[in-house]
């Protein structure tokens, strides 16, 4: 699993298109700070990162997802991974690491890169807004990840590009979740908190105000082995055709 990790891990830092897209995203972000610049508020810097980083599982994520899942899927390395004799169960341990750690990578730079702008456009941001940025960041790593890991049970049971990726575009843009949550109001609306983007905002809470946070990890936790599960069972009943 180690080799597959490296391999990946060169494999994505190497991979020309990302620079590209995640330089696009950059410059587009940037002339959207400065159209907006002129009606900076004290707490601009704050109200419009809840804005932009929620973007970031959908434009950033989805991005990393296509790139750590479904290439393989494109390349048919996929089959040769497992023809080669590495087992289904670490090839999905390795995809999840490898998505939490290259998304982390993204998430950790943003609260820096967006801070840095606004302060040069005149809103700079307190110690107190820095904690908070990172809080906001962290939940939508952690939404991120968790949606990645979800979307894996698509890559694995179904193997098509088109249906993965827009299973993932579909939670990362809260369609899922919205209609999840409609159903649990009428019916169980106790529940409607224990959604993954109610579990992170719990943490995104305990981050930015010091608390608790061993509840909704674990929660979050309960999710990831469970999506985790369900991929090593579909990956392992799913027939694959090795090329002679």
């Amino acid at each position: 699993m180690l080799r597959l990790l490296r391999g990946e891990i060169y494999r994505l830092t190497h991979k020309k298109s990302a620079y590209v897209y995640f330089l696009g995203l950059a410059v587009a972000y940037v002339l959207l700070a400065y159209v907006r610049s002129g009606g900076f508020t004290g707490s601009s810097v704050l109200d419009d990162a809840m804005t932009f980083f929620g973007l970031l599982p959908a434009l950033a994520g989805g991005f990393l997802f296509a790139a750590v899942y479904t290439d393989d899927l494109n390349s048919r390395n996929l089959i040769a991974l497992v023809g080669f004799g590495l087992g289904k169960t670490r090839i999905i341990i390795a995809k999840a690491l490898l998505m939490a750690g290259s998304s982390l990578v993204i998430f950790a730079v943003v609260p820096v890169v967006h801070a840095g702008l606004y302060g040069v456009l005149g809103s700079p941001a307190s110690p107190a807004v820095w904690t908070t940025l990172y809080a906001v960041s962290a939940k939508y790593w952690l939404m991120t990840v968790a949606f990645a890991v979800l979307s894996g049970i698509v890559v694995y049971g179904l193997q098509r590009t088109t249906f993965a990726v827009v299973a993932y575009i579909l939670l990362a843009f809260g369609v899922v979740s919205g209609l999840l949550a409609t159903g649990l109001k009428a019916f169980a609306p106790g529940l409607a908190g224990y959604l993954v983007g109610g579990i992170t905002d719990k943490i995104a809470a305990g981050l930015a105000a010091g608390g608790a946070l061993v509840g909704p990890i674990l929660q979050l936790a309960v999710y990831l082995v469970i999506a985790g599960t369900v991929s090593a069972i579909v990956f392992n009943k799913k027939e694959m055709e090795f090329a002679l």
